[in-house]
């Protein structure tokens, strides 16, 4: 495929000038040359399919979902009537809804197909798609999540994560783990599972919260697969965070050979780290950095916005400021959707890149740099957050190297051309709704606007007097 006339993202304070269009050539999945736009493409002796840009869109990297729940979408509508809007009625009304899913595999199925389907024709080519497993749905979310995943194979990789959202340990007097653990190993045992992942702050003590992460990084290295924390989700200045005694295990473990070098580990929310002092960041960042840990935070701002900070007066920001982290620390952090449609998160589109003007209010962050963090957040960032890059054979340290909006050759040919802009800036502040979705150089969507005014009574006006 040769994608023509395209602007590709410029990393640039100031842009002066005439923006260059280019060409991008696609071959066997990966970006086999980038080119200037003279209309003299070097075919040699293949055949490509064209895809011409009119010079009016901008190519960026494809969306990625590092951190979606599949079973628990568009839910809204099945649950109790929302009084407080709070996370516990969340939890309650969402645990009310959650005991049907057993009884209707086909609405599962439904809702799980619609999330995939539009998140294609946002631009989505790869997400962490989480399906709960515990003693109220067993394999019911697995299944189906499989199932989807088989479905949009070749179109969207849904990298499916065993997801326990209920506690592991049944009460604080429990010093072994209860069923779930035992449904959760056995889910893990199923081909197609990438991930597991773990909500240990739902834990009845501290201690069974760090029990949580060493029992969850176990099972992902008995399986070889990536793990997932929804992690320290609060903004309890008094709270003891939970990264700490993350990294301090994953760091014992990758020395002791008992990590595979290519699994990665994503932590969701971390909205307690939003109270982290600059001392507290240099430590983190010092942390990771050292012992190359595998770890990439991922704010979801949808939900944290929503959810966090309610008791406090005036509520604070409660999510991961993308921008400034990557500004004064060098931290690649990604953003997420999370939710769609539920009590956790009720408003808000599954367009992942909807989170970049969000992101510009909410951090006030509208400088070229700053948007291309926000960008960076929802493409490379998001994929290199979920092993992204490990199953077409890149491995972390390459990964590090082409997180970038800007193609190179040898890079994955997943892309999402925005047709109604023209530079990378202009995707972050209003991205453009009509959309071109490439994945491994092959288009598997398209989405156009479809405009229509009734002609105003203005137009005759200044036609009769000659304008």
């Amino acid at each position: 495929m040769i994608i023509r006339n395209v602007h590709l993202p410029a990393n640039t304070e100031h842009v002066t000038g005439p923006a260059q269009l280019y060409s991008v050539v696609c071959v066997d999945g990966r970006v086999h040359d980038i080119e200037l736009q003279d209309g003299n493409i070097k075919r040699s002796d293949l055949t490509f399919a064209d895809l011409d840009a009119d010079g009016r869109g901008v190519l960026l990297p494809a969306l990625c979902h590092g951190h979606i729940h599949l079973d628990k979408c568009f839910l809204l509508d099945k649950c109790d009537e929302l009084v407080t809007g709070d996370f516990s009625e969340a939890l309650r009304v969402t645990a009310n809804a959650k005991s049907t899913f057993p009884l209707s595999r086909e609405d599962l199925y439904g809702r799980g197909k619609r999330l995939i389907m539009q998140s294609i024709e946002c631009g989505v080519t790869m997400m962490r798609a989480h399906v709960e497993v515990d003693s109220t749905v067993h394999m019911a979310c697995i299944e189906t999540g499989l199932a989807l995943r088989e479905e949009f194979q070749g179109i969207c990789e849904v990298q499916i994560a065993a997801f326990a959202q209920d506690p592991l340990f049944t009460s604080a007097k429990d010093e072994q783990p209860g069923e779930n653990l035992v449904l959760l190993r056995s889910a893990c045992q199923r081909p197609g599972v990438q991930a597991v992942g773990s909500v240990p702050y739902v834990e009845p003590s501290m201690a069974h919260s760090q029990h949580n992460i060493t029992l969850i990084l176990d099972v992902a290295y008995e399986h070889g697969l990536h793990a997932d924390f929804h992690l320290d989700y609060n903004v309890d200045p008094s709270s003891e965070p939970l990264i700490w005694y993350l990294l301090d295990e994953l760091r014992t473990r990758i020395r002791a050979g008992r990590w595979h070098a290519n699994a990665h580990v994503c932590i969701g929310h971390a909205t307690r780290l939003t109270l982290f002092s600059a001392e507290e960041w240099t430590r983190f960042r010092d942390t990771v950095d050292a012992d190359h840990l595998p770890v990439t935070l991922v704010g979801l701002p949808p939900s944290d916005l929503y959810m966090m900070g309610r008791q406090l007066s005036p509520s604070p920001r409660t999510t991961l400021d993308v921008p400034r982290l990557a500004r004064e620390y060098g931290l690649k952090v990604g953003m997420a959707v999370n939710n769609v449609e539920n009590a956790f998160t009720p408003q808000g589109p599954v367009d992942p890149l909807a989170l970049c003007p969000l992101g510009i209010a909410v951090f006030q962050a509208g400088t070229r740099r700053d948007c291309w963090s926000l960008l960076e957040a929802v493409t490379v960032n998001a994929r290199q957050a979920i092993g992204g890059f490990h199953t077409h054979g890149v491995d972390e340290k390459e990964a590090a190297v082409i997180s970038t909006l800007f193609p190179a050759k040898g890079d994955i040919a997943d892309f999402v051309l925005l047709h109604g802009n023209d530079s990378a800036y202009s995707a972050a502040l209003n991205p453009s709704y009509s959309r071109t979705t490439i994945k491994d150089g092959v288009i598997v969507a398209r989405r156009h606007e479809s405009k229509w005014m009734q002609r105003t009574s203005t137009v005759g006006k200044l036609q009769d007097i000659g304008l």
